[in-house]
């Protein structure tokens, strides 16, 4: 398996010594060992809406070199820093990051500075993980501005995760986000962009996208026949002893073998550039 979203860093900044803190890199490959996941993708954090620490593209890719075989980088930078495309070329061709993200900033997905990322994401075929929610990257009923975004930057692989973007899969979505149970209404955003958009795949990480998946089981059955070749298996592992009821989840789907495959491992595989075993 390759775990798609996964942070280290000092994201609990604000609790030390006494509260929260995020693995190490150590601590981190030893959970991937009991979860049998194979690789990680490591996602800075870089703007400070996120939380009180930050998780530096610089520690990702050192984090990196200490276990090429298991961690990939991806880097983030600030959409409101100077030299972004400058910065974003070095990360990539110097550094070998893979992918950018996660972006959670306090701008509407559509920002002007958001499509300089995307812009370049678009010019290098990059992944871009994000956040949608009421106070990151904020959308509308419908994901409008999402929408327009993947229209415009055909060669940016979108990566959806938070709240604001899976509770578009329902469609009686009112913005609101949050954790809704009960069942999903047909109609959602996301099924509809998900089929219209080859660029726009789906990060089934942390509490958001489990609960996507979990709230109406029947529902869930027919979207992952629906979307199994956008699936990205993702965790959003980021607490020291962290409960994480993913890797399980998975394992109970009654699925065949290619599209747990495809779930797993090969949909990364295929957007981060690297060969199939």
């Amino acid at each position: 398996m390759i775990d798609f979203h996964v942070h280290l860093g000092n994201c609990f900044r604000h609790e030390y010594p006494w509260g929260r803190v995020s693995p190490s890199p150590e601590q981190l490959i030893d959970w991937m060992n009991r979860m049998g996941i194979e690789m990680a993708c490591l996602l800075p954090l870089e703007s400070p809406e996120v939380c009180a620490g930050y998780y530096l593209t610089e520690d990702a890719i050192a984090a990196r070199d200490r276990y090429p075989e298991r961690l990939i980088a991806f880097c983030c930078v600030d959409p409101r820093m100077p030299h972004l495309a400058e910065q974003v070329d070095v990360f990539v061709n110097t550094y070998g990051c893979k992918g950018f993200g996660e972006a959670l900033n306090g701008l509407a997905f559509d920002d002007p500075l958001n499509k300089a990322v995307y812009a370049k994401c678009d010019e290098l075929g990059l992944p871009y993980v994000f956040e949608i929610n009421t106070r990151f990257c904020t959308d509308e009923v419908g994901l409008p501005r999402l929408e327009a975004c993947l229209r415009e930057f055909p060669s940016c692989i979108f990566c959806g995760h938070g709240p604001g973007f899976w509770c578009a899969i329902s469609g009686d979505d009112d913005r609101t986000c949050g954790y809704p149970d009960g069942p999903i209404t047909p109609g959602g955003a996301i099924d509809r962009l998900a089929a219209e958009y080859d660029n726009l795949y789906l990060d089934l990480s942390a509490g958001s996208g489990y609960n996507a998946m979990t709230r109406d089981p029947e529902f869930t059955i027919g979207f992952i026949e629906r979307n199994w070749r956008k699936m990205l298996f993702a965790t959003d592992y980021f607490i020291a002893g962290q409960d994480i009821p993913h890797v399980d989840w998975l394992a109970s789907l009654d699925l065949d073998d290619q599209v747990r495959h495809a779930i797993a491992s090969a949909n990364a595989r295929r957007i981060l550039g690297m060969d199939e075993e």
